[in-house]
């Protein structure tokens, strides 16, 4: 493993020949212009990219080892200015706008080599980064420290710093490239550009099972995709009213306890750890990987692997009006047991998304013209998405917006988008089942929520814990 610190001397040797004191007046004179601009009435605005490279130095965590990770922010939130047709006025509206990073296992001296791209960010803009210890059995994580610096370009050294003005607490290494955005006012400030990257994460309650045919069903994704506000604007899919399962989640002297059960539910699936699985999607290969997967176990065939395969399954998908990413997890996904909305555990029962429904990709022409002798390269893919969501049911309408948002995020793919009662739909989801059911060993309790035997289930493990949190202990 590179050591981050012979990497930034590296990048600061490339780009400034007087070393580190260049690098420290380039970020006295970066303060200086960044007064500059509040001090004028034109804000100017820049694309950068920012490599956060790793850190040296880190401090010892409480139990002995640390799992350090962090997240960025530019100014605190994004603020992104819209048009209001009403009032003809800028309107501003303030959203979490975060870089997360991936856990680096048991080291003081982590090396990420994570990119963030992001458009038409204000000159004078400051990133802000927060380092922490990942807590595997604690619901809080371990503070390390923090740092902020100013977005002008080059490599940067920063010390992080601790609790209540601690000492130095490490180093972190970072390197930021920038270039003037286009003079469109249309633009939309702090646009996430890229890359696309995404976190697989693992069910708690896989931990305690063995034997699994098929760990992919205990598995969700969570995708950071571009492009969301600048087709979707400001519209968003809010939770239907005439929706049962909805109703008993939002509405009513009970569903307090119910979002608590289901938001408990939710941060257990989406929690961050070093068994995490991460990714950048920059090609179709890279598609592929997010979709290959399945090993199926039974006493009269043995073991047979698909993990090369791009697996026949449907997918229960939302897409968040909080930070804009897409969640998604098999449609018969196991810890969807004894809950009452699939869509409302992915997007932490949000009263409103962006958009839901399922998916399932096929190949072109549908999956009863695949033959499993022919590799998946070989064939063109595409996914079907809908919009099967009862919880928010979501404008049918706004599919073609859909289609163009994961069009633009899924490199190699088609983009097919089916109203809910399509017949077309209907027909294909069913192709996709039957392939899994003949092809790939799959079970037909699979297809659905199911528990395994001597399986603590997610919703049990979820309401657990929040009675240790809201009930005194006895």
């Amino acid at each position: 493993m590179p050591n981050p610190t012979e990497s930034m001397e590296n990048i600061v040797d490339q780009h400034h020949p007087r070393g580190r004191a260049g690098v420290a007046a380039k970020v006295d004179g970066a303060i200086q212009a960044a007064k500059d601009s509040w001090r004028g009435v034109e804000t100017k605005y820049v694309d950068v990219t920012i490599q956060f490279i790793g850190a040296s130095l880190l401090p010892v965590g409480v139990v002995g080892t640390t799992d350090p990770f962090f997240h960025a922010t530019l100014d605190h939130r994004l603020s992104y200015m819209h048009v209001s047709l009403r009032f003809r006025a800028r309107v501003l509206n303030l959203k979490l706008f975060e870089f997360r990073s991936s856990v680096q296992p048991n080291t003081l001296t982590p090396v990420w080599n994570e990119e963030w791209q992001v458009k038409n960010v204000p000159t004078a803009a400051m990133l802000s980064l927060i380092i922490r210890d990942k807590h595997h059995k604690g619901l809080i994580d371990h503070y390390i420290g923090k740092f902020e610096t100013t977005i002008y370009p080059g490599a940067k050294e920063a010390t992080i710093q601790g609790p209540m003005y601690k000492h130095n607490r490490g180093t972190f290494w970072l390197k930021i490239d920038s270039s003037p955005s286009r003079n469109d006012p249309a633009l939309i400030p702090y646009s996430f550009d890229g890359p696309v990257h995404y976190s697989c994460h693992s069910s708690p309650t896989v931990g305690a099972l063995t034997h699994l045919r098929d760990t992919r069903l205990y598995s969700t994704w969570k995708v950071y995709i571009k492009g969301v506000p600048q087709i979707f604007g400001d519209q968003v899919q809010h939770w239907c009213r005439n929706y049962r399962a909805a109703q008993a989640i939002f509405q009513g002297p009970t569903s307090i306890a119910v979002r608590s059960w289901i938001q408990a539910g939710h941060r257990l699936l989406y929690a961050r750890s070093v068994s995490n699985v991460f990714g950048v999607i920059k090609s179709a290969e890279d598609v592929f990987a997010l979709f290959r997967g399945g090993t199926h176990r039974s006493s009269t065939d043995g073991t047979v692997s698909y993990a090369h395969r791009i697996k026949p399954a449907v997918y229960t998908y939302i897409i968040s009006a909080d930070d804009d990413s897409l969640r998604f997890s098999e449609t018969g996904a196991a810890f969807f047991v004894d809950f009452a909305s699939k869509h409302a555990l992915h997007s932490n029962c949000a009263k409103t998304v962006r958009y839901s429904g399922e998916f399932h990709p096929r190949p072109v022409g549908g999956w009863a013209r695949l033959s499993d002798a022919m590799e998946d390269e070989e064939v063109e893919w595409e996914i079907v998405i809908d919009n099967n969501s009862g919880t928010y049911s979501p404008d049918p309408d706004l599919l073609p917006k859909v289609k163009e948002i994961i069009g633009m995020n899924f490199a190699g793919f088609r983009v097919v988008a089916l109203r809910h009662d399509d017949p077309e739909l209907k027909a294909s989801t069913e192709a996709c089942r039957a392939y899994a059911l003949s092809k790939r060993g799959v079970t037909e309790h699979e297809l659905q929520p199911h528990v395994t035997e001597g399986e603590e289930t997610l919703m049990h493990q979820a309401s657990r814990r929040w009675r240790r949190a809201v009930l005194p202990s006895r």
